[in-house]
């Protein structure tokens, strides 16, 4: 029988592909630009009214020496998570991602999706020259270095889990391939590029829409999603170590120390019910990523949170910037 041996989360942000340069200098430029802030309360607002309201002493969070502080953290945190997901000998990896408009478009955007082709496609960097910003070296870097890339996907787990999801009356769209051009989108990149490297481990891409209105679903749907896909791996009749992995969030673009802490103390605890209970108009823009760490910590309630790394990614006077958060929870043997 199928077992769920390891749960692990990581952010994906463009702040983990960047350069310490990057972090230093490069964001505080561009996120006066962002389009997509939230307030703490859930209110569309901009980077100037976030300036005007931030705490005295906020500079002194933002300096260079406190930035390369956090990324060095941030770069330890991913190399002791990567190291922690191929000690868990997995047979293959969930991968609870979002999808912003990469696999899918707003004119045609499921709530749910599960991706079950044989492969799944990573494709080569695109050239990167001198006048080229970081911000496109930092995208690219998602990419492979030479040459297009086909990931191993357990189709034949993904496909009967779309089956039996759809038996439990949820609506899940169905990929068994990509088109031409297409390839796994950021949340999956950073999986394959950062966190698994050289790992030659069968994945299944589980898709949210958690970024794009209306039709995101709701936190309490993202707790049933999790503990439906925690009964269903136990109902596989194949031997197979099975692991889940969260990727995105935390809060962002502003950061909410007391979001990202409630969240994780929610999922430490089993706390299904604070944790599907969370007021949606909380998950907006890049903090609509907690949602997949929803789903994996009702999928891993059978496991113990062991190990956590927050990287309250400050990176600008506004506090704007990434709750980074990395996570474990027990493996079993």
């Amino acid at each position: 029988m199928a077992r769920l041996v390891a749960a692990f989360g990581s952010s994906h942000s463009l702040m983990l592909v960047s350069q310490r340069e990057d972090w230093q200098n490069g964001f505080r430029v561009i996120d006066t630009k962002n389009a997509h802030y939230y307030d703490k309360n859930g209110n569309k607002t901009d980077y100037d009214a976030l300036l005007a309201a931030a705490p005295a002493g906020t500079e002194a969070m933002v300096t260079p020496e406190k930035m390369g502080e956090r990324y060095d953290a941030a770069e330890s945190a991913m190399d002791q998570l990567s190291q922690r997901i191929k000690d868990a000998r997995l047979d293959v990896l969930l991968i609870v991602g979002d999808d912003q408009t990469e696999l899918f478009r707003t004119s045609n955007n499921p709530a749910f999706a599960i991706y079950f082709g044989k492969t799944i496609r990573n494709t080569a960097r695109e050239p990167v020259s001198a006048s080229d910003s970081w911000v496109k070296s930092a995208r690219m870097w998602r990419h492979e270095p030479a040459q297009d890339c086909e990931y191993p996907v357990k189709s034949d787990l993904a496909g009967w889990l779309i089956r039996q999801l759809c038996d439990r009356d949820f609506d899940i769209a169905a990929m068994d391939g990509l088109e031409r051009g297409q390839f796994e989108g950021h949340a999956f990149q950073f999986i394959h590029r950062r966190l698994l490297q050289d790992q030659q481990l069968s994945v299944i891409p589980v898709i949210l829409n958690t970024f794009d209105p209306p039709n995101q679903p709701t936190p309490r749907r993202c707790v049933a999603l999790g503990a439906a896909l925690r009964e269903l791996v136990a109902d596989w009749p194949e031997d197979l170590r099975v692991g889940v992995i969260a990727s995105g969030g935390l809060s962002h673009f502003v950061v909410d120390e007391e979001l990202d802490h409630k969240v994780i103390t929610a999922i430490r605890n089993k706390d299904s019910a604070t944790l599907a209970a969370l007021d949606p108009k909380l998950l907006q823009a890049g903090s609509s990523e907690i949602r997949n760490w929803l789903v994996v910590g009702e999928m891993a309630r059978d496991l113990d949170l062991e190990w956590v790394e927050y990287v309250p990614g400050y990176r600008s006077p506004a506090l704007t910037g990434t709750g980074l958060a990395f996570a474990a929870w027990h493996t079993l043997d």
